[in-house]
């Protein structure tokens, strides 16, 4: 037998790649499985992404080779739109690149940066992804602890304590997936201050901003962040394109040129009617974040009447779109999650799924129809 190579050991499947199986199996036997446990938006994109698409298909240069940086224009779109969300001035030609999703980010800055043993710090719990990638580059995960006595914030008089000699990259993660915990300004400056001191890139993965958020922060607004800070963003939560794999990453002019060093040989351009719709969801009034986002908030108030119906309790100053909730004393997660599953036929996410931390906690998603979360309430 041929041995797999050693980067990969260690490494499991992605969570809901199995368990996404599990379900489809459930289903076909004829199990009515109500599917609670995935961030997929079932809404849909804005009909002016669909006709910037549809319409881009006949341009002349829509089937070539697209430029390794994005075309000008989706870049000045990122531009326009990080100074109109953000009051964040970001050079159009030099400090932003497009990508695949923010999971494509991820790799690329690791494989920029980490030499095999670096340090990275990761949240606990946070988004499984930082871990694999981590493995996958024979870098060393550190985790720094979250919990809901912080608000799931970072505690940096603790970080301070640790060995910090080889650590390379810190990964920060507002509004936090899973638990829904909001940016703060305090959070994100102490944050640079960190990174600046110990020599450490910061990277903040801020796919939720503009999701049952009325503050919707970037890290890149703290003076000096761009010195030692790198900012991922996507349009799969925001504007319903996850399938479209389409984000972007923001930061120094350096930094892009090495990044770019990874990119280039990773792939050959996202698509020209990707971009052009990517342009027109960008280009959108806050209109369509207020329309969106009073479905969300319907359904995030029968979540709750869910979550309360197992005894379950949450806090409800959060963004995004998922309901962290804790457990019952006494109820461990994985007992909870099939006895949802297997009894009621309803699925969620487990907490530990995202780390040691999420042990007691389980995660609701929020892309359910309301009918099919209201059927969920008569269940239990």
């Amino acid at each position: 037998m041929i041995p797999i190579a050693t980067r990969i050991q260690g490494v499991e499947e992605y969570y809901f790649a199995k368990k996404l199986r599990e379900i489809r199996a459930l289903q076909i036997s004829g199990k009515p499985v109500i599917n609670m446990g995935i961030g997929s938006p079932d809404l849909p994109p804005p009909t002016e992404v669909i006709i910037a698409l549809k319409n881009s298909l006949l341009d002349a240069s829509v089937h070539k080779y697209q430029p390794y940086i994005g075309l000008p224009e989706f870049r000045e779109a990122v531009s326009s739109f990080y100074q109109k969300q953000f009051s964040v001035a970001v050079d159009a030609a030099s400090e932003i690149i497009p990508l695949m999703g923010s999971k494509e980010g991820i790799m690329h800055i690791s494989m920029a940066f980490l030499n095999e043993g670096d340090g990275v710090l990761i949240p606990n719990p946070g988004y499984p992804t930082y871990t694999s990638v981590t493995n996958l580059v024979r870098a060393k995960a550190i985790y720094y602890d979250l919990d809901d006595t912080h608000n799931w914030q970072p505690d940096f008089e603790k970080l301070e304590k640790l060995d910090l000699s080889n650590v390379k990259i810190m990964w920060v993660n507002y509004p936090h997936m899973p638990t829904g915990a909001k940016a703060q300004k305090e959070t994100f400056e102490k944050a640079i201050t960190f990174g600046k001191k110990h020599n450490i890139v910061i990277v903040n993965d801020n796919p939720y901003s503009f999701i049952l958020n009325d503050n919707p922060l970037s890290i890149l607004q703290i003076n000096g962040a761009k010195d030692i800070a790198i900012e991922l963003n996507s349009l799969s939560k925001s504007f319903n394109m996850a399938g479209w794999r389409v984000g972007m990453l923001l930061t120094n002019a350096t930094f892009i040129k090495e990044i770019l060093k990874v990119k280039t040989q990773m792939d050959s351009g996202m698509f020209y009617g990707i971009q052009q719709g990517a342009i027109a969801a960008l280009n959108l009034s806050d209109d369509w974040f207020k329309s969106v986002n009073k479905i969300y908030q319907k359904r995030r108030e029968l979540v709750w009447q869910l979550a309360e119906k197992l005894n379950c309790t949450f806090d409800k100053n959060t963004a995004g779109m998922f309901v962290w909730a804790k457990l019952p004393k006494g109820k461990t997660t994985d007992f909870a999650v099939d006895e949802l599953l297997y009894q009621k036929d309803i699925f969620i996410t487990p907490g530990h799924v995202f780390g040691s931390n999420g042990e007691g906690y389980i995660r609701f998603s929020l892309c359910v129809d309301e009918k099919l979360i209201k059927e969920a309430v008569d269940r239990i």
